[in-house]
């Protein structure tokens, strides 16, 4: 369980800093994988299509 202390009373830093754990921690992304299910034929589409889109991404930040 992702927690976070208040410090000072400064419940906005505290709410930023819990929302930052909570995304580094995956949580959101394994809710929306968990959302509804996928055929695993389409997930592996998904999976290489996602990898295209990085890799061309990485050579394009190389190039410059």
């Amino acid at each position: 369980m992702t927690t976070v202390e208040v410090k000072n009373g400064d419940v906005n830093s505290a709410l930023k800093r819990l929302k930052v754990k909570v995304a580094k921690s995956g949580v959101p992304s394994e809710l929306k994988k968990h959302k509804h299910y996928d055929k695993p034929g389409v997930r592996r589409r998904e999976e290489k299509k996602e990898m295209i889109k990085n890799s061309h991404r990485r050579n394009k930040r190389r190039g410059n």
